[in-house]
């Protein structure tokens, strides 16, 4: 049976010019992952991320921890463009639940199909579940992949595992912690969610949303 492990990238750099990119807090918060899989002996076999800067760095911090080979490149695990689907400028005194609230409600819209500034939710949702397809037959039978992504490809794929379309897409999304990680199952009866959203090796008071 093979694994894959859908690492959501570590907390971004909310309210500045450049969004993605690291902050120091998310570089420490990839590095306890990758302390944690070290500690475990644990090594994927085959590892990818999307081609934002934000999936590169955490997969850097992650897998120089356990030696890990170099990774592949797979846009189709990119997160949407959560800023201009929100519709507003972002700054450094823009506070975060208020901009959490706004775009919840754009994502509702962007979800039931109205248009948008951005690639549509069926554009979406078919380049992830594609990028999907590609890790579970990258599983085979007893092979560890890591998936380096955002928290809307791992709340959609796991919606999709739990309800069988995009029902929980939002309520998921809305938890995801930064450099949580989500497992799947991979055997003869399908692909399976195991866990969802585990942070246990980040420090209570250093979990983030963002």
């Amino acid at each position: 049976m093979g694994a894959i492990h859908l690492i959501r990238h570590g907390q971004a750099s909310f309210g500045s010019d450049d969004y993605d990119q690291l902050s120091a807090l998310g570089t420490r918060q990839g590095s306890w992952l990758g302390l944690a899989w070290e500690a475990a002996d644990f090594r994927p076999h085959w590892s990818v991320a999307g081609s934002l800067r934000r999936h590169a760095q955490t997969a850097v911090a992650v897998l120089d921890a356990v030696d890990g080979d170099l990774y592949d490149v797979d846009a189709g695990w990119d997160e949407y463009d959560h800023l201009a689907l929100a519709g507003e400028k972002v700054t450094p005194t823009t506070d975060p639940r208020e901009f959490q609230a706004h775009l919840d409600a754009a994502l509702g819209a962007w979800v039931s199909g109205a248009p948008s500034p951005v690639e549509s939710f069926a554009e979406f949702s078919a380049r992830v579940l594609r990028a999907l397809d590609e890790a579970v037959a990258q599983a085979g039978s007893g092979r560890r992949v890591a998936v380096f992504t955002s928290g809307g490809p791992i709340a959609l794929v796991a919606s999709h595992l739990l309800a069988g379309d995009a029902s929980l897409f939002i309520p998921l999304n809305r938890v995801v912690v930064n450099a949580s990680v989500t497992t799947l199952i991979v055997g003869r009866g399908g692909t399976r969610l195991l866990t969802y959203n585990e942070h246990g090796h980040v420090p209570a008071d250093q979990v983030t949303f963002r």
